[in-house]
């Protein structure tokens, strides 16, 4: 009887169609259960919320701790005679003194935000709901003066008018009322879930305390664990991109709080000046929404304009023109002072990427979207700057505006110009001479 001998190629055939069918079946399984997936995803984020809400503050605290400990603490601890140091060499008690004053800084930041903002918007929100029946007999008035002259359209603008309101109470009475209990346990969430959100806030400062404290431990455990994943030369570059991209986030992200709260102040100066109602609701509308790039303006000059121009349309013409002049001045001065080369792409990039990170995760999506696609920009030029130059071809985009094609066989680059003209030379040569070409004597 022969003795089995182990082919080689056999097995490597046969492990390769056991990992393709393994594969296919994990694949199939996740397209299956993908809902329970999901759902078991989102419960686990909702369990970390407190966590992921201290890296976030922790993460946005980290430059104001460092300025504290360098200008601060540690030169008036050195001053003092403190001898002790920390693993980093400074001293003794900077680190924790930096993180308290941070902190207290953050939550007097909050409460002032709280205390100075929330009641006037309260006020203002109250005003609006108190004096709406006097802005509707407004704009009735004033549409009855408009529309006198034109009785047929008056007639047709009542006629809708009424068909509206008939439609509206039968609404009112067959889909509102029979709803309640739902409107009611909608609210009943909505205040749960305000009241999960800002405890997840208040554990998430406490957690960032930690972080902040450990945050050169917390970072050389990360190098730590990626120096035994990857190769040293994949670790390098992985160092390098995630130093790029927490440039590009804490640049953008300070600078546009910085950029948008210059801007809200500026608006409720103009504003008190000018006499605007609702002035600091308008203001906050304002500030908060500039913090989205690109659309935010358009987005906080709307509802703010119809705010004032419930009151006076004068005043609302007067507020649209400031807005137009407040933006321009943000955009082609403030902001780029204060952002720099933070996002250095075309407008046209920072369009698309509002407009895809809003479709795919909102809010966040449009505030986030324009840092994200910075660095995944960035990192595709790099790739393709780095393949152009091991073909030893230009990796400046200017070099190709007028090129027509590369020679695969010289390498020489032939522009546009040149190829008219080679192509006018070559018809040149095609062409039989006159004197010769007819064959007379």
């Amino acid at each position: 009887m022969k003795r089995f001998k182990w082919d080689k190629k056999y097995l490597n055939w046969g492990v390769t169609a056991f990992c393709v069918i393994a594969c296919a079946i994990v694949f199939y399984m996740l397209l299956h259960y993908v809902g329970e997936l999901n759902d078991a995803l989102g419960k686990l984020v909702g369990i970390l919320s407190p966590f992921i809400w201290g890296l976030v503050i922790a993460y946005l605290m980290a430059p104001l701790l460092d300025f504290y400990q360098r200008t601060m603490f540690t030169p008036l601890l050195r001053k003092l005679g403190v001898k002790k140091t920390d693993e980093e060499g400074e001293p003794k008690g900077a680190r924790g003194l930096s993180v308290t004053l941070a902190e207290i800084t953050l939550l007097v930041v909050i409460g002032a935000l709280i205390y100075l903002i929330l009641p006037q918007v309260y006020n203002s929100i109250e005003s609006i709901v108190v004096n709406s029946p006097t802005y509707i007999n407004k704009g009735v008035t004033w549409a009855e003066k408009q529309l006198e002259n034109y009785p047929q359209v008056e007639e047709f603008v009542v006629k809708t008018v009424g068909n509206v309101g008939d439609a509206l109470s039968t609404w009112i009475k067959n889909k509102v009322l029979p709803s309640l209990d739902n409107i009611l346990q909608n609210l009943t969430n909505s205040l749960i879930y305000i009241l999960k959100g800002i405890y997840n806030v208040v554990i998430g400062i406490i957690v960032s305390v930690y972080i902040l404290h450990s945050k050169e431990d917390f970072r050389a455990r990360c190098v730590k664990i990626l120096y035994s994943v990857f190769s040293l030369e994949a670790a390098a570059r992985i160092r390098k991109a995630v130093n790029f991209t927490d440039k590009v986030f804490i640049g953008f992200i300070n600078g546009k709080l910085l950029d948008s709260a210059i801007i809200g102040v500026m608006c409720y100066i103009f504003c008190v000046i000018a006499g605007m109602p609702y002035a600091l609701l308008v203001s906050v509308i304002v500030g908060v929404t500039n913090i989205i790039p690109f659309f935010g303006p358009f987005i906080g000059a709307v509802p703010s304009a119809l705010l004032i121009l419930m009151d006076s349309p004068a005043k609302c013409l007067i507020f649209v023109i400031f807005i137009f002049l407040l933006q321009q001045f943000d955009g082609n001065i403030l902001g780029p002072k204060i952002l720099g080369n933070t996002t250095d792409i075309s407008g046209f990039w920072v369009m698309f990427a509002i407009i895809l990170g809003a479709g795919l995760f909102g809010f966040w999506g449009m505030l986030l979207g324009v840092p994200v696609w910075v660095v995944l920009y960035t990192g595709m030029k790099h790739n393709v700057n780095n393949r152009l130059e091991k073909r030893n071809l230009a990796s400046d985009t200017e070099e190709y505006l007028y090129l027509d094609y590369i020679d695969p066989d010289t390498g020489e680059r032939i522009m546009k110009e040149n190829r008219d003209e080679k192509k006018k030379e070559s018809r040149n040569n095609e062409t039989p001479d006159d004197s010769g070409g007819n064959g007379s004597a």
